[in-house]
């Protein structure tokens, strides 16, 4: 299984196989054509409120992460699909926080890297 992580204003590349955007809402100033998204999974993103209490620094990393965790647990469906796709060829979850090590792809990946090996 192999998961990339990118931030969605790189520069699309053939080496990030299926192309997977993570965000609730569509990255600013950015066009579709651009952008070069297989799919848009916004329903696997944080919940409106769990975003904003992040961003507005009401909630610690480690709480959006618990949340964060949580809100996923109802997505087994959704992410079965992206574990059976992850097994069959290269994907990259794109996202577009500035911050490359908290963000919410990161907390994704690590939780289809686990579901992956039940």
């Amino acid at each position: 299984m192999v998961i990339s992580l990118k931030r969605i204003y790189e520069e699309p590349d053939v080496n990030d196989g299926y192309r997977i955007l993570v965000d609730r809402l569509w990255p600013r100033g950015l066009s579709k054509e651009k952008a070069k998204v297989d799919e848009w999974m916004k329903e696997v993103a944080p919940s409106n409120s769990l975003r904003k209490a992040f961003h507005s620094g009401d909630l610690s990393w480690e709480d959006f992460e618990k949340q964060y965790i949580e809100e996923l647990e109802n997505q087994h469906d959704t992410l079965r699909a992206l574990v059976i796709r992850a097994k069959s060829e290269k994907v990259t979850l794109l996202y577009s926080s500035k911050n490359n090590e908290q963000n919410n792809a990161t907390v994704l990946k690590e939780y289809v890297e686990r579901m992956s090996m039940k």
